[in-house]
């Protein structure tokens, strides 16, 4: 009886035991929940428009039962609509019965009228056009700006009596009172003149794709030309039809001409334009225009070609003569940022530098006299967000905690009375309100969902959680998810670097995993932060699902550390970074649990120019590769960033070849898979085309796939799943199952 009673205890203690593990299996994540259904997307706070008064913002929240957007008007305090600012089904132009689709919108500086953009077309990474239209709140009538094809970067001038914009390389305003359209400019011409926009080399290396800038009191307008008349055409098959199409654009790849470019100025009474005096020398660039607080003051960023001179020049907008009021030099390159501020008081600006060895703000006077250095340390100040003048406050971003991580500061201009105002581990990025009294805090951190939330900018205090994601994060806890770690590590001589590792959830010390490193490795950049991973961080959770353990390491060359390693690798690009790498390789080889006859290195753009490095120069450390849309020439790849980092193929010959892939195809060793998009604008085609011919030539066996007519970011429709499926059965293959293991 007892042995029964026993017996059928025990049974029931097992059962119960099967039931709990049953109920705390957790699921593996697959490559359809990443890529297709979306079963990982966070959400995040879209759309917001700051309005005049801090305290509230604008947003389109879609009307269901009338199929449109309305614009709706928040407090942000409370995150509740205050009203419907405008109402989706009024905004029917002349001649229809129907709303317009809008993709964007704009306020008027008197927050009275609206402009819309609608039909818009992605051009390159930063460029687009469209039909705008111009919508009177207090009339609800909305008026198209203009019938003569779409236009590009329409905007309001600051006394909401006009609107510029551009189209078919040319400039044009339009008057508000009466709808009379005038043409700025006319002798623009395709692959030629382009007024008021960037061409691509100024789009992509500067940032920037608007080309025109209204004064302070709306009545000039400062532009851009570039003549891009010599410089030479790159020619790219657009694949699909019965016969391909030719796509030709102006493309300055290293050392070759670039476009000759100058800065004028519109005035809207007379007519007349002038041209700023930026000195005799052509072969310059002009980064950055922005209007003093002085509506006759424009201020002009020059950089030789080298881009290791930066002056700041201040031009008489009614005559074109100008002034240098400050100069920088650097032995290697000066970046251009959007820091520089000028003051309400008409007397000073501020402008950020790596002078002293880590980015950091100093106030000037208007001749350019140093007044004091505002913030100083060894660590760098990552973003100017702005200067609150009615308080003296400054606010900016930085790596004060740890280069890992970027936190919001605000100090006075006269360097005083530092706060930290972001106190959560990780990662914040900030949206400051035009009158400094809140801003939304986007954060993250490694294993950490991100999150929104709104603060009072005086002191950094919590109001409200806009956007927790708790749904995600209750989604991710039914899945089997490895923990990413931080490390750091030395180098042979001696430089300490900093990476992260995720191992597999059931992870054996006593036994040997595989390792994929992911590098991009470029110069100023990171993959090492304490952050939200997106989507690659849960690619790489399947990867340690698989057996697979997967690491980062941020060479010399990356940011965040000071200009001096940023900046080691000047003139040598590839060299000291790929070293890196090697080392890395070589140190994770000695770890106990590691398999080092089964380490790969993946990664795209710059990170396929490295792991290509890393096959090839590696001497076999590296087990296989995964190349995506590298560069493998820097003689292929644009002027601007190229020579920023490595002065022009003229000058420095040995530098671009003596770390080109293409040297070294005969010593390629391990497995390579090599991925590229042919409609690729940036990294050409013509990159791995080379490479394979290379290796071919070479008698190099090696896997290679080509996307038609995508783009450097290889995506689209279900481009991703195809690539990311192909890649991970390559690393199935070759890295964590291979059929041969190097002994």
């Amino acid at each position: 009886m007892h042995i029964r009673l026993r017996a059928n205890l025990l049974a029931a203690v097992l059962l119960c035991f099967a039931f709990v593990a049953q109920a705390q299996q957790k699921k593996d994540i697959t490559l359809e929940d990443i890529y297709q259904k979306g079963t990982f997307r966070a959400k995040s706070v879209y759309g917001v428009n700051w309005m005049n008064d801090g305290r509230y913002y604008s947003s389109q929240v879609p009307d269901e039962q009338n199929k449109v957007y309305d614009i709706v008007k928040y407090d942000v305090t409370t995150g509740k609509p205050v009203n419907t600012i405008i109402e989706g089904e009024n905004l029917v132009p002349e001649g229809s019965d129907k709303p317009i689709q809008y993709d964007g919108y704009t306020f008027s500086s008197d927050e009275q009228k609206v402009l819309f953009s609608t039909e818009s077309e992605q051009i390159y990474r930063r460029s687009s056009k469209a039909e705008f239209y111009i919508y009177d709140i207090a009339s609800k009538k909305l008026t198209k700006l203009s019938d003569g094809g779409k236009q590009l970067y329409a905007s309001f001038s600051p006394d909401a009596k006009r609107v510029a914009f551009a189209r078919e390389n040319n400039m044009f305003v339009t008057d508000l009172s009466n709808m009379q359209e005038t043409q700025i400019t006319t002798d623009g011409k395709f692959n030629s003149i382009i007024n008021g926009y960037a061409d691509w080399v100024y789009e992509e290396e500067f940032s920037f794709a608007k080309g025109f800038h209204w004064s302070p009191d709306g009545k000039k307008i400062a532009f851009y030309t570039f003549d891009e008349t010599n410089v030479p055409e790159f020619n790219m098959q657009m694949w699909g039809d019965l016969y391909p199409e030719d796509y030709k654009f102006k493309y300055p790849k290293a050392g070759e001409a670039n476009s000759k470019v100058k800065v004028s100025v519109y005035d809207v009474a007379s007519g007349k334009t002038v041209k700023m005096d930026t000195g005799k020398e052509e072969d310059i660039y002009l980064p950055r225009i922005k209007w003093t607080n002085n509506p006759n003051l424009l201020s002009i960023q020059k950089l030789n070609r080298l881009q290791n001179t930066l002056e700041i020049l201040h031009a008489n907008a009614t005559t074109g003569k100008s002034d240098v009021v400050l100069k920088e030099t650097d032995k290697a390159y000066i970046d251009i940022t959007d820091d520089l501020t000028y003051l309400k008081d008409g007397k000073h600006f501020i402008h950020s530098s790596e002078v002293k060895g880590f980015n950091h703000l100093y106030l000037y006077n208007m001749s350019g006299k140093l007044v004091r250095q505002i913030t100083n340390g060894n660590w760098e100040v990552s973003e100017y967000v702005g200067y609150d003048e009615k308080n003296d406050r400054l606010y900016y971003m930085s790596t004060e905690v740890s280069p890992l991580e970027r936190h919001l500061y605000s100090i006075s201009s006269k360097g005083k009375k530092k706060e930290r105002l972001t106190q959560e581990a990780g990662t914040h990025r900030v949206n400051m309100s035009n009158d400094f009294k809140y801003y939304l805090d986007y954060a993250s951190a490694a294993n950490e969902v991100p999150t929104v939330s709104l603060h009072t900018a005086k002191d950094g205090k919590l109001i409200k959680v806009l956007e927790d994601n708790e749904k995600l994060k209750n989604t991710l806890a039914q899945y089997d998810m490895a923990k990413q770690e931080f490390f750091t590590m030395n180098t042979p001589d001696g430089t300490k670097l900093n990476g992260w590792m995720i191992k597999p959830t059931d992870f054996d010390p006593n036994k040997k995993y595989p390792v994929l490193m992911f590098v991009y490795g470029g110069p100023g950049s990171q993959t090492v932060t304490n952050s939200w991973g997106g989507t690659n961080y849960l690619w790489y959770q399947v990867l340690a699902d698989k057996g697979l353990i997967v690491v980062s390491v941020d060479n010399r060359g990356t940011g965040a550390r000071g200009a001096a390693f940023k900046k080691s690798t000047y003139a040598n690009l590839g060299k000291y970074e790929i070293q890196d790498q090697i080392d890395a390789a070589k140190w994770l080889g000695n770890q106990s649990y590691v398999d080092k006859n089964r380490i790969g290195i993946w990664g795209h753009s710059f990170g396929g120019y490295m792991t290509l490095l890393g096959l090839t120069k590696g001497e076999g450390v590296f087990r296989a590769g995964i190349s995506v849309a590298p560069v493998t020439s820097w003689r292929y790849y644009d002027s601007v960033y190229t020579e920023r980092f490595l002065k022009t193929p003229q000058e420095n010959a040995a530098g671009y070849d003596d770390n080109s892939p293409l040297m070294f195809a005969d010593k390629l060793q391990g497995d390579l898979l090599l991925i590229h998009g042919t409609g690729d604008d940036n990294v050409h085609f013509q990159n791995a085309v080379a490479m394979q011919d290379a290796l071919i030539s070479a008698n190099k066996q090696f896997e290679s796939f080509y996307y038609p007519n995508r783009n450097h970011g290889v995506g689209g429709g279900v481009t991703s799943i195809h690539r990311f499926n192909m890649m991970t059965n390559f690393l199935e293959r070759k890295l964590i199952n291979p059929t041969e293991v190097n002994q």
